[in-house]
């Protein structure tokens, strides 16, 4: 069953249950799809879903960080289980050993060297990564390791 169909199916279950909070954000996450397909003439694949839902994931926890900077914890709450409610359809996040075993195999298959072939690098992890680790620290992990 593709990505989408599950949130559909999921978002039946959410209204079924009176699950207001689950069912606004698969809402908010079919909403996403749908615009994302429109503004980018795209369709709705699996791997442009994780995209999205990892994008909603990133924005929620940024605004948990400000909310409880900001003495906001009921709204902090309010934002954890939306994170909570979008990471049950995202693929399980790799180990910072599996993250670093692919690091290490990708460098090797690609020959890369220096910086200059840092792209070459990520082009190859973000299609294997995507939804599965967060991208910014794998760039970092990245650049550390050319560096070395």
């Amino acid at each position: 069953m593709s990505l989408i169909n599950q949130l559909r199916d999921e978002m039946k279950v959410a209204m079924r249950a009176k699950d207001k909070c689950r069912l606004g954000v698969i809402r908010m996450a079919i909403s996403a799809v749908k615009q994302a397909e429109i503004d980018h003439n795209l369709e709705a694949t699996d791997e442009n879903v994780i995209a999205i839902l990892t994008k909603m994931v990133k924005q929620r926890k940024e605004s948990i960080k400000m909310f409880t900077e900001g003495g906001r914890d009921e709204l902090a709450a309010k934002e954890a289980e939306e994170v909570t409610a979008l990471g049950f359809f995202l693929p399980q996040p790799l180990s910072s050993e599996e993250v670093s075993q692919l690091i290490t195999k990708t460098i090797a298959d690609t020959g890369a060297a220096s910086m200059a072939d840092m792209g070459k690098v990520m082009a190859v992890l973000k299609p294997l990564m995507q939804g599965k680790a967060d991208l910014g620290a794998v760039s970092g992990q990245v650049r550390n390791t050319l560096n070395a």
